[in-house]
């Protein structure tokens, strides 16, 4: 989803610094993308690496003008049989890593007197969801963020708005490689009968982080396919046959 996220920003005329842990792969979209792009490793839970980005940035292109909090991991268990290191590390990775990232980028963009912040949250920081306890906290946490940083950096300029995607097709979701059609069968209960696709969640991360979304700040976008707005009563008026 960040590479398609990438990818889409330089195709509407960014300049985009991709950082993640993954070298090799990093690495290898930034060559793909050309003169517009570059690559710094970054652990989004340490503080310095996000130092060095912060430096990089502005050593490369000389300003920031958007921030996407895009990375994540999935951790599965039920709350009775969870460990607290799994629990810790989606907070670490989803939560804390996205307030660094607010953290250390928000001032240069308070500096310029503007710039955007998207977090990318999920349709879980919308909702419960039984054995992913600590997916759905962190989310939840960078929603109730994406609020408390839009009222602090709003009146300086720096808007900030989160995304929340249902189901997307990508690595995370579909780790064993199922066609579309497989997928999709897994989303009957979904308004729109089917998973979403990285470019979809990508459209909606460059709509916030453009001057197109200009008077939005605090604002959650559910990206999900209607997954957010409830559930069906089979049978009843209304239902997919």
């Amino acid at each position: 989803m960040g590479a398609t996220t990438c990818r889409l920003l330089v195709a509407e005329g960014a300049r985009v610094v991709i950082a993640d842990v993954l070298e090799a792969e990093g690495e290898a979209l930034a060559r793909e993308l050309g003169e517009a792009a570059r690559f710094i490793r970054l652990d989004v839970s340490n503080e310095e690496d996000w130092a060095r980005v912060a430096d990089f940035v502005i050593a490369e292109f000389g300003r920031v003008d958007a921030l996407v909090n895009n990375a994540a991991v999935l951790v599965f268990g039920g709350i009775t049989a969870l460990k607290k290191q799994d629990f810790e590390r989606a907070q670490s990775i989803n939560l804390v890593g996205t307030f660094l990232g607010i953290r250390t980028i928000a001032p240069l963009m308070t500096a310029q007197g503007k710039g955007s912040i998207v977090n990318i949250s999920s349709v879980d920081g919308l909702r419960g969801v039984n054995a992913l306890a600590a997916y759905v906290s962190s989310k939840w946490g960078v929603r109730g963020l994406t609020k408390t940083a839009a009222l602090e950096l709003g009146h300086l300029g720096v808007r900030v708005n989160s995304v929340h995607p249902g189901g997307v097709n990508t690595v995370m979701s579909n780790p064993m490689g199922e066609t579309l059609e497989e997928v999709n069968k897994r989303y009957a209960g979904v308004p729109l009968q089917r998973v979403g696709l990285p470019e979809e969640i990508a459209r909606a991360t460059l709509f916030l982080a453009s001057d197109e979304a200009s008077y939005c700040n605090g604002a959650e976008l559910a990206v999900d396919g209607g997954m957010s707005t409830g559930a069906y009563y089979p049978g009843l008026p209304g239902a997919p046959a």
